[in-house]
């Protein structure tokens, strides 16, 4: 390996220790950093985000000997490209914190951004195309190493909430059990609703779902046919998105008014929150299909676990239920079967979305209260 290879797989490997993922440094992932980072970004990671990946700019000018100008210029840059997030903390001091190349990082800002037809594709076929073969070959890692990563599984937090929804086709509320153990003033509990979150958000953006843009410029159109300006970020993470192009800044009325089509379309929302703690803040949601989206098919795939907060699960009744299989078409989990002739519902792999009870045409299907953690691994693959 030279010395500039050497350099780069140094920076690549702060880079993914600032993620979740067990990436391992291959060709495949010196040639993704190599396309988006230049030399002078790589000295700036290895020398300033080794140890920490969250820096005021004053400990950025005593790391880098940089002036403040000069940090600004490089991190505008690395902002750009979806390796820094640049934002003011609640003091109103400037913070970088570097990201991850996946959940969340470069990957999903280079597929945000734009829609992807025509010409696009072909832009962004290369990136694509090394992006999957990097992910085929954490699968490998994972499979190879399964029963070491089981542990490691259990402990990890729920990157997301999922938000149900709670009305059927026609507008008609699916029916909610309450928890009648739980005193409703004894518990905190987050947004109930995207309408809730949406409402109480001035700043709002949108960008386009990266896990249906990354599909198709693979070669993969979504089989939900669903919309696909519809990845909603807040506050903070609304500001930092709109600034570095990967999304628009739109108005409650628009979010509501795209809320609205993600319904129709059968689109399951999941809330990601500060820290993965889903006491704090909401700052994005995504609204996902089932064949396309990452949370989903990375799973499947046997790539990484399935974890996930939610505070319902479904629950169906046998003597309304006419075995129509619509629920089974729509779980994006496959967490109900038809079986004989009625609906039979797996609660181990259940997120409490509520897309089983919204399509049901006899309304057989009903959401119970109560918070839960979804913890399914990977399917083995012998």
């Amino acid at each position: 390996m030279d010395a500039l290879t050497s350099k780069y797989a140094q920076a690549a490997a702060i880079i993914v220790k600032a993620g979740i993922l067990p990436l391992v440094i291959s060709d495949t992932l010196l040639e993704i950093v190599k396309i988006y980072l230049t030399e002078e970004e790589v000295d700036f990671i290895i020398k300033n985000f080794e140890k920490d990946t969250t820096l005021s700019i004053d400990q950025l000018k005593e790391k880098s000997g940089l002036s403040a100008a000069d940090i600004e210029k490089i991190t505008d840059g690395l902002a750009k490209k979806g390796f820094i997030f640049n934002q003011p903390n609640t003091k109103g001091m400037m913070i970088y914190r570097l990201l991850p190349l996946i959940i969340v990082g470069a990957f999903e800002y280079t597929f945000m951004k734009e829609r992807m037809q025509g010409d696009k594709i072909k832009e962004f076929e290369k990136i694509a195309k090394l992006y999957h073969r990097l992910l085929e070959e954490l699968k490998d890692t994972i499979q190879g190493q399964y029963d070491a990563f089981i542990p490691i599984f259990e402990v990890q937090p729920a990157p997301d909430r999922t938000v149900p929804v709670f009305t059927n086709e026609n507008g008609k509320p699916i029916k909610i059990i309450v928890n009648e153990s739980v005193k409703v003033e004894e518990q905190v509990m987050p947004s109930r609703t995207v309408e809730e979150i949406i409402k109480k958000n001035d700043d709002i953006a949108v960008g386009y779902c990266f896990c249906r843009n990354y599909n198709k410029v693979l070669g993969h159109e979504c089989e939900s046919n669903a919309p696909n300006e519809v990845c909603f970020t807040f506050g903070k993470s609304a500001r930092h998105v709109v600034n570095q192009g990967f999304a628009r800044k739109i108005t409650q009325e628009e979010a509501l008014k795209i809320l609205k089509e993600t319904e129709e379309a059968g689109l399951i929302h999941k809330a990601i929150h500060n820290g993965s703690n889903i006491m704090k803040e909401e700052n994005s949601i995504c609204n996902c299909c089932k064949d396309c989206c990452d949370a989903f098919t990375l799973w499947r795939n046997g790539i990484t676990p399935m974890i996930n907060s939610t505070n319902y699960l479904s629950l169906i009744d046998e003597e309304e239920c006419t075995g129509c299989g619509e629920c089974e078409t729509r779980c994006p989990v496959d967490a109900i079967k038809i079986i004989g002739d009625k609906a039979k519902r797996e609660e181990q792999y259940c997120i409490g979305c509520g897309v089983c009870a919204r399509f049901c045409p006899t309304d057989a299907i009903s959401l119970k209260e109560g918070m839960r953690r979804v913890c399914v691994p990977p399917p083995r693959r012998r």
